[in-house]
């Protein structure tokens, strides 16, 4: 089973989660309800539209998947997400003068998907520009875009060394943080005051660079030791995660300050001059 990853899109601002199923997008229905409809409360808002389209017997809901999605809280739901040709049913049901603009982007993220799939390279430099576009400098996208690959390359050896649930890799993930940072990756989102969004956009150089530095170790552990099964890999996990750890004590005995910082890049404008 493949780890299920929520990835954001943005529609004049708004987010729209979104997840690969099947080689395909597959869109959160509650946001894009709150995106078209404006809700205060987006949820009840399908809930309702939900109940009238079932009793109406239309086949908009049949499109319907329960998926599971990264919440607020930092933690994965089953949510009611529809691909493409379900968004694009669903849009005719909910009045509102966002529908065709929402439509025509709708159209060029689908496009996008089918773009990457056939030249992986120009996904890449989506996310650059994305990054640029919310304010970042150059130096970090830099950082960031590293430590994605880095990320990825990880993740591709546990999916071959025996993890396969999701929660395998969020227990992988929390041993190379706790023993990188001393915090698990929600302890770490709490710290920073972030909610949905994702917590290596928050991290700044420092941050980013010890990240890398365990996950990188502990791929390496792996191959050296041709670790098989989640015990192994957690094991190896930690061993990673204490390589980083000690390189940042060593780190912070010398600058005098904590390189774990509660600042954001959304909240403090201050952040911006940090994420470099």
């Amino acid at each position: 089973m493949e780890p299920e990853i929520t990835k954001i899109a943005l529609f004049k601002g708004k987010e729209i989660r979104k997840t690969l199923h099947n080689g395909e997008w597959w869109f959160s229905v509650v946001d894009v309800c709150e995106a078209l409809a404006e809700s205060v409360d987006a949820g009840a808002y399908w809930r309702k539209l939900k109940q009238r389209l079932i009793e109406e017997g239309s086949e908009v809901v049949t499109f319907c998947h329960g998926l599971k999605l990264k919440a607020s809280d930092g933690k994965r739901y089953e949510t009611d997400c529809a691909d493409t040709e379900g968004v694009f049913r669903l849009i005719q049901s909910i009045p509102s003068p966002k529908a065709e603009p929402f439509k025509r982007w709708l159209a060029k993220v689908g496009y996008e998907r089918v773009q990457e799939i056939e030249n992986p390279e120009l996904a890449t430099k989506r996310t650059r520009m994305l990054y640029k576009l919310k304010g970042y400098s150059p130096d970090w996208i830099e950082k960031r875009m590293r430590g994605i690959a880095i990320r990825e390359e990880l993740t591709d050896e546990w999916k071959g060394r025996g993890a396969r649930e999701n929660k395998d890799y969020e227990l992988l993930t929390a041993e190379i943080s706790k023993a990188t940072f001393g915090v698990t990756p929600g302890e770490y989102k709490k710290l920073k005051g972030l909610k949905r969004e994702n917590l290596r956009d928050h991290m700044d150089d420092f941050e980013l660079i010890f990240n890398m530095l365990g996950e990188r170790a502990t791929t390496e552990i792996h191959r050296n030791e041709d670790s098989r099964g989640v015990a192994k890999l957690r094991s190896d996990a930690k061993a990673g995660g204490d390589i980083a750890g000690g390189a940042r004590k060593k780190l912070e005995a010398r600058l005098g300050r904590s390189v774990v910082t509660k600042q954001n890049f959304i909240k403090n404008p201050e952040s911006k001059k940090r994420l470099k």
